[in-house]
């Protein structure tokens, strides 16, 4: 093509342009024919060459000599364009989280494929299957589902909203999503699922029920992939070779052209909600790409047996429909809740004795107890109890933990490591003592105290740990699930990770031994938080009906507190969910929080933390005449709570309307005045910003 050639058509491409950059979201090239929206095209960008999008034709300039547009120097027709329900989402999602439109859409992309060349696309094409994956020839006996299973599915077949699957943990939700998802394959030969998961690696049944049932029909997406894997994985998907798609809150931008059902996990997780680059909600994007694809058919399932309030919400106003499944299968018990007053056991106790006593007795039958300590490390800070000294990071507003494994101090913010100190550096003492108490010392005191114990085979007991520590090692997570399902860990200690997802089916009881920390906590959603981390840890007790009553064993969760008359325990004894959602959302109605109104963080970060304040300060006076701004409330800019990280000081702004569009409206007019700010003298130590629609932390 001719760099002058008039007959070349102009097209706008989206590249990945930052959203400070200036470049606006859209570029002009020249092509020698028209290309379909959604065709990747390699690009020339300054000096470089890079991937791009074709969004669309734009009309040429009459006052621009063609020789002044750069031309486009590949065009990839091998490969289908992303299709206009994916263009979509990712123009909704640039729109409503305030970033440039390129950003988004690249990011959704896997990042081999913008290394390479048309021929080497090419290659990799044809190695590929061209044919849709079939289901599995011999796939595993399918179970009958129960009434209210079945229920479920009917519903998610028939409804035109968002379906809010209310399942208590052991309730069977699993089978629902797989039925549906065989009913809609058995209708329509080349449609697709989208089944989305807090944590790939955590949830690691689910993966292997859904390759049972389905076989090779069944593609994964998640960050754990190699970038060869991951490219294979979405090209599969991208071509309609991938019948379903199992992945983390990254999959809900997957090419799915045939898209017809999108599962959401527990989709109460915040892991869904992105806290780097677009801070999106996967779960929020799937319900509007399940909207947007209405026409075809696409139905949107949020699974959760503690759901969040926004959800429960938006059922209760009859935007979801809520489907219930309140019986756990087979019959099995609800665990009972068994309160430990602290104030009554003896100063410092990590685990009182009569909750060591019913560990000692289930463990003496054979069962298993899980064991929740939400603080990772041996403890949080060692101390000088002469001067007061504290284990301080050098580069955050946080303490260095002790991991004992390794006498090592860890900041668990920036990674800085360090070595123990042999006495006290300010005083010289060398009595360091460690405060409080993490798994990596429970699991100790533990070892200890049943070290004298025998299983019923006479062997001796085993305690196990699972937390970011212990699962680092490639594998290691799943040999340690593996050993709690085979009964080869008898008590499992860890954080959170060991309430999310996991189908054991011997553990009979679980402890929660440091609770109270959330109970009175500055976040507003805490008390949400908290309850639903108890409620989930409950459920992987008593899961299976006829293990405990072989044992003739009674299900609990046991929990230590100071607090037991805390209204929050009564729900929890009662396992009423809808309770304390209407308590909660009472609480927040009255106080006008979310989902009653509708938030925006502006966050900066600065070497000095009065730049931070300052340019945060001229942001807000750079509000006063905008769209909208008479229905959102600014706050006064303050430091966060953690407020340096790595050297960086981090202070953030709040914004709040009971409005949306307005809040929206505010956003996008104020985005051009943010970028210009850096002029004034007071904030030229600004090192970045950010603006987090719908944030989950303060």
């Amino acid at each position: 093509m001719s760099p002058a050639d008039p007959a070349s058509t102009w097209v706008e491409v989206v590249v990945a342009a930052p959203a400070h950059s200036g470049l606006g979201d859209r570029l002009t090239y020249r092509c020698d024919r028209p290309l379909p929206a959604g065709t990747l095209v390699r690009v020339p960008l300054g000096r470089r060459e890079v991937l791009g999008i074709a969004w669309g034709p734009t009309p040429a300039d009459p006052t621009c000599a063609p020789e002044q547009v750069r031309p486009v120097t590949e065009v990839w027709d091998a490969l289908p364009p992303l299709d206009a329900d994916w263009r979509d989402l990712v123009a909704f999602a640039a729109r409503y989280y305030q970033r440039s439109l390129g950003e988004v859409a690249l990011a959704a992309l896997p990042p081999a494929l913008r290394e390479l060349t048309s021929t080497q696309l090419q290659r990799r094409l044809t190695r590929a299957a061209p044919a849709a994956a079939p289901c599995a020839d011999h796939p595993t006996p399918v179970p009958a589902l129960t009434p209210a299973q079945a229920d479920a599915v009917s519903a998610i077949e028939a409804s035109e909203r968002p379906v809010l699957l209310f399942g208590a943990t052991g309730s069977g939700k699993t089978e629902v999503y797989l039925q549906a998802t065989a009913r809609l394959l058995a209708r329509d030969p080349q449609a697709q699922a989208l089944v989305l998961v807090p944590e790939i690696n955590l949830t690691p049944q689910l993966e292997q029920r859904f390759r049972a049932r389905f076989g090779d029909a069944v593609t994964t997406l998640h960050s754990r992939l190699t970038p060869a894997q991951r490219l294979q994985h979405w090209l599969a998907a991208h071509r309609g070779q991938a019948r379903i798609v199992l992945g983390t809150r990254m999959a809900v931008f997957a090419s799915l052209p045939r898209l017809r059902l999108i599962v959401v996990d527990e989709e109460h997780d915040p892991s869904y909600k992105s806290q780097e680059g677009a801070r999106y909600s996967a779960r929020d994007l799937a319900v509007y790409r399940a909207h947007r694809g209405s026409a075809d058919g696409c139905r949107v399932v949020l699974g959760s047996a503690t759901p969040a309030l926004e959800s429960w919400h938006a059922a209760e106003s009859g935007r979801y429909r809520r489907v219930d499944m309140a019986d756990r299968m087979g019959g099995a018990d609800w665990p009972r809740l068994r309160l430990v007053d602290l104030r009554h056991q003896p100063r410092g106790t990590a685990l009182a004795p009569p909750l060591l006593a019913a560990i000692e007795a289930r463990l003496a039958r054979g069962e298993q107890a899980l064991v929740l300590l939400n603080r990772r490390g041996y403890a949080p800070v060692i101390a000088c109890g002469d001067c007061g000294w504290k284990s301080g990071c050098p580069h955050c507003s946080a303490h260095l933990v002790f991991h004992k494994a390794d006498r090592s101090l860890r900041c668990h913010h920036c990674g800085h490591a360090a070595r123990v100190p042999r006495a006290c550096p300010d005083c010289g003492n060398l009595d360091l003592a460690p405060l409080g108490r993490g798994t990596e010392q429970l699991e100790e005191q533990l070892t200890s105290a049943l070290g004298a114990l025998r299983r019923p085979d006479g062997s001796p007991v085993r305690i196990g740990r699972l937390d970011a520590d212990t699962a680092r090692a490639a594998g290691a997570l799943e040999r340690t699930l593996d050993a709690v399902h085979s009964g080869a860990i008898d008590v499992l200690v860890g954080t959170q990770m060991i309430a999310k997802g996991h189908d054991f089916r011997r553990i009979t009881l679980v402890a929660s031994v440091n609770t109270d920390g959330a109970l009175f906590a500055s976040d507003w959603r805490a008390p949400e938080r908290l309850f639903t981390l108890l409620m989930q840890a409950a459920g992987r007790a008593g899961r299976d009906a006829r293990f405990v009553a072989a044992q003739d064993s009674t299900v609990e969760l046991w929990v230590q507190t100071a607090y037991p008359e805390h209204p929050l325990f009564a729900a929890l004894a009662r396992h009423d969910y809808a309770a304390f959602a209407a308590q909660q959302l009472q609480e927040r109605r009255t106080a006008g929080m979310p989902p009653y109104s509708h938030q925006a963080l502006l966050r900066a970060e600065a070497r000095q933390l009065d730049a931070a304040l300052a340019w945060l300060r001229h942001a807000a006076d750079a509000a006063h005449d905008l769209p909208g701004r008479a229905h959102v409330t600014l706050y006064a800019p303050v430091p966060m709570t953690l407020t340096r990280v790595a050297g960086i000081e981090r202070a953030q702004l709040l914004l709040e309307s009971p409005h949306r569009p307005a809040l929206q409206a505010l956003l996008a007019a104020w985005m051009p005045r943010l970028h210009t700010l850096r002029a004034h003298a007071d904030t030229r130590g600004l090192a970045r910003w950010a603006i987090d629609v719908d944030p989950l932390s303060f």
